[in-house]
């Protein structure tokens, strides 16, 4: 039932229930109007519509009418029988273009549904748009990508794979193994890449949580709410770039999908089972091997990485958050109480904001503006008590 039949059926129900409202004195004929959404007038030709011919004198007759527009039946079978006869198996373009050449007044559209409706040429799914293969960046150090792989590398053990490789010339310059990707993983990837090469322009990365804040499941990431990854990466000047899927992602999927087939080959044939070993055969054997062989030359001499001039590097790839010191010079982090030793900047920091950061081994640290104020060990433990001690 077409959309308009059903609000003509819903609004016979409702005039019937108005009506008989009206008729027994329980409603007024404003109040039935109301209920209808109509005027006081016409509700009273409703009445005397309904009075004189029943509730088929509400039907809208429009919708019993023949458009004026409509084909005649003579000439929807004419062209039915035509197609069947002389031009089965033809698509509706094909058919549409010798109708138009033999005289037909009709649109397209019309010819395609008339086609559609009687069986003889079957609908088509609508094809998604056409995609075409982005080039490669032009510079090496312009576009590089971080993506990891999540399989069993070795026996009975599922790693992930953790690569950062550069878009111009497929160079990987970071490899190594990790119990879980998130943040800390990438941090690692990105740090070796600037100690080696320096700054780079973007990092194409995929949306997960660890990269971008996603406002709603399976939508477009947020670029105002960053993550602990998107706030490092903005103050090093790095533009982040989100693939909405794998196929975007492409020169990383089939880069490992070349990994997963020899490096887990090369690490049985070694007898590598353990992590440790596994990460430092990645380093010193494999991943100079794969350069050697995979690596292509970039489309234009040159390079945009910057050397990198900034600073402890480790103070910007970390975790970071801000804290307001209590009344025992104690920062709450983590469950844990950090305690901030007295110095000769100033006699106490109750009630001042400080940072922590989070660095990716465990260890961790508190900033008030630029200036540190202490070191300490994964369990809180101020690092130079500890020495003491």
């Amino acid at each position: 039932m077409r959309r308009t039949e059903v609000l003509q059926e819903i609004r016979r129900m409702r005039f019937e229930e108005a009506y008989y409202g009206w008729s027994e004195d329980r409603l007024t004929q404003g109040q039935a109007a109301e209920i209808l959404g109509v005027s006081d007038r016409t509700f009273r030709r409703y009445i005397d519509r309904y009075e004189d011919f029943g509730i088929e004198g509400l039907s809208d007759k429009r919708l019993t009418q023949a458009s004026f527009r409509r084909a005649p039946v003579d000439e929807v079978m004419a062209v039915l029988d035509r197609y069947k006869t002389r031009h089965r198996g033809w698509n509706v373009k094909h058919f549409y273009s010798w109708y138009r050449k033999a005289g037909g007044s009709r649109s397209y559209t019309w010819v395609k549904n008339t086609l559609q409706s009687s069986g003889l040429v079957i609908k088509v799914r609508k094809r998604g748009a056409h995609r075409r293969r982005r080039e490669r960046s032009h510079l090496p150090g312009m576009m590089l990508h971080q993506d990891g792989s999540r399989h069993e590398w070795v026996v009975g053990k599922k790693w992930d794979l953790i690569v950062t490789m550069d878009d111009a010339t497929n160079e990987h310059y970071s490899m190594f193994f990790v119990e879980e990707e998130g943040t800390a993983s990438s941090f690692g990837g990105v740090r070796d890449v600037i100690i080696k090469k320096g700054l780079f322009s973007s990092l194409y990365t995929d949306r997960g949580s660890h990269y971008w804040f996603t406002p709603k499941e399976g939508g477009k990431v947020s670029k105002t709410q960053l993550t602990q990854f998107g706030r490092a990466m903005k103050s090093l000047g790095i533009q982040m770039i989100a693939a909405y899927s794998p196929e975007a992602r492409g020169r990383s999927e089939r880069a490992f999908g070349t990994h997963q087939d020899r490096l887990v080959k090369e690490l049985a044939l070694h007898g590598i089972t353990e992590m440790d070993a596994a990460n430092r055969y990645l380093a010193q054997t494999y991943l100079p091997a794969y350069n050697a062989e995979f690596m292509l030359p970039a489309p234009e001499e040159g390079s945009a990485f910057t050397p990198w001039v900034g600073g402890d590097l480790d103070d910007i790839l970390c975790e970071q958050d801000e804290r307001t010191v209590s009344a025992d010079n104690c920062v709450s982090y983590e469950g844990m109480k950090l305690q901030i030793p007295a110095n000769q900047y100033r006699c106490h920091y109750v009630r001042a904001r400080v940072r922590v950061h989070k660095y990716p081994d465990g260890s961790l640290a508190v900033f008030h503006g630029p200036r540190k104020l202490a070191d300490y060990d994964p369990q809180g433990n101020l690092k130079e008590l500890k020495k003491a001690a």
